[in-house]
């Protein structure tokens, strides 16, 4: 029902423009502590911390995630993930993404070591099944993607872009370790928020799952998920012109499957915006 190595490829989703390189001395630090809610038809299931940190052009972030509510019946399974890298220009560039979980009665593990938009070193278990059928990952595939962590940070080329169609509009490829896909995200609106760990404005953009390699293209799950409505709300980080995940909808056989913040902690801004 809760598969928390699917939640992690899935939590995610990002880029920045305009970022300078500045000396650590000099740079502006901002940082996010998030604690979200993970609910599957209306019921709880599990929950999820957040850490980002961004010093200049740095940034590093750790992700946690564990079964909460009914999904203790289901599940005891829990993971987590670490990732840091580099904002280059109007890019994301990461260096190192970790992730490690439990569910199923099976671990699982990447370990990527990224420099230069390419993979430098990899480790990943366990390894799919030899399958003639599944699409194989190639070099070109995973040239200049980006891990499922380092995906959640959605930069913006101007500030006054932040909360508008240029924080939707973009493409994302994702490899996880396993598999190679796109988030092709889309505007939706712009709207307030409060009472759930956030005042303030956030962003809606519909998201679409895009598989391209290391998926079996007759398998009915990705046939579901490339069919499947999304939909991300993000907020700012701090920095106008970042934002990160507020909210993550994504229609599953169980029932709509729910991430949202339920406190939000934003350092560096001015003011902290936390609730309940």
């Amino acid at each position: 029902m809760f598969g928390l190595k699917n939640f992690g490829r899935l939590v995610a989703l990002p880029l920045l423009a305009g970022a300078l390189l500045v000396s650590p001395a000099e740079a502006k630090k901002n940082s996010v502590g998030g604690l979200y809610s993970i609910s599957i038809a209306g019921f709880k299931v599990g929950r999820g911390t957040l850490s980002l940190v961004m010093q200049g052009n740095a940034y590093s972030a750790k992700v946690s995630l564990e079964p909460a509510g009914i999904g203790t019946l289901f599940t005891t399974g829990k993971g987590g993930a670490e990732a840091s890298g580099w904002l280059v220009g109007s890019r994301v560039v990461p260096s190192k993404y970790r992730m490690a979980s439990h569910a199923a009665n099976l671990d699982f593990y990447v370990n990527l070591l990224q420099g230069s938009g390419a993979i430098r070193s990899m480790e990943v278990a366990p390894k799919f099944k030899p399958n003639p059928e599944r699409i194989k990952v190639t070099k070109r595939h995973t040239s200049n993607a980006i891990d499922p962590l380092s995906a959640a940070l959605m930069p913006v080329g101007r500030v006054q872009d932040s909360l508008g169609p240029k924080a939707c509009n973009r493409k994302l490829p994702v490899f996880d370790g396993w598999t190679r896909f796109d988030i092709k995200l889309s505007y939706q609106e712009t709207k307030e928020v409060s009472g759930r760990g956030y005042e303030g404005p956030v962003v809606v953009c519909k998201a679409r799952w895009v598989p391209v390699a290391g998926h079996r293209p007759s398998k009915e799950s990705v046939k579901f998920m490339a069919r499947a409505d999304m939909e991300v709300w993000v907020a700012p980080m701090g920095r106008e012109n970042v934002l990160v995940p507020y909210r993550i909808s994504i229609d599953t056989k169980n029932g709509r499957l729910v991430v949202e913040a339920s406190k939000l902690r934003i350092d560096g801004a001015g003011a902290d915006q936390a609730s309940r």
